[in-house]
């Protein structure tokens, strides 16, 4: 079986785009109340993934002391400067459900693209998991 009925379309998926501002990018995943959301550029072709971590030890790294740090230091920064490229990788539309298992084992998502890496959605651990435990019991 593939990913299709599984996918949780980008409508109704918070992600953010690279060329956000920091600032912009921690409101939006403070309010998603998500630890990691996908990244996407403006063609909507996924970039990667960006976490609560990269966040914080980004803007650790690139200010000198906790008090030189300001809502203004954080509009010059864009969420492109701290994305992980790479480090999850996204899943194409036909791909099947076993190919997915050890992806989700490391991350509580696994991003879905179409046959352009234009990104369509996600599907979910627990998704993955549940689809495993039902076929485990026939």
């Amino acid at each position: 079986m593939n990913i299709a009925s599984f996918l949780l379309p980008k409508a109704e998926v918070a992600y953010l785009r690279d060329d956000m501002t920091l600032r912009q990018g921690l409101e939006k995943l403070r309010r998603s109340g998500f630890t990691a959301i996908p990244v996407i550029d403006m063609e909507d072709r996924y970039v990667g993934v960006i976490s609560v971590g990269d966040f914080l030890w980004n803007i650790l790294a690139y200010n000198q002391s906790l008090e030189s740090i300001t809502l203004k230091s954080l509009e010059s920064m864009t969420v492109r400067d701290f994305v992980q490229n790479g480090k999850v990788r996204s899943a194409r539309i036909d791909t099947a459900m076993e190919n997915l298992l050890e992806q989700a084992k490391n991350q509580n998502f696994v991003p879905v693209v179409d046959d352009r890496n234009v990104f369509i959605g996600i599907v979910t651990r627990s998704d993955i998991i549940k689809y495993f435990v039902d076929k485990a019991k026939g």
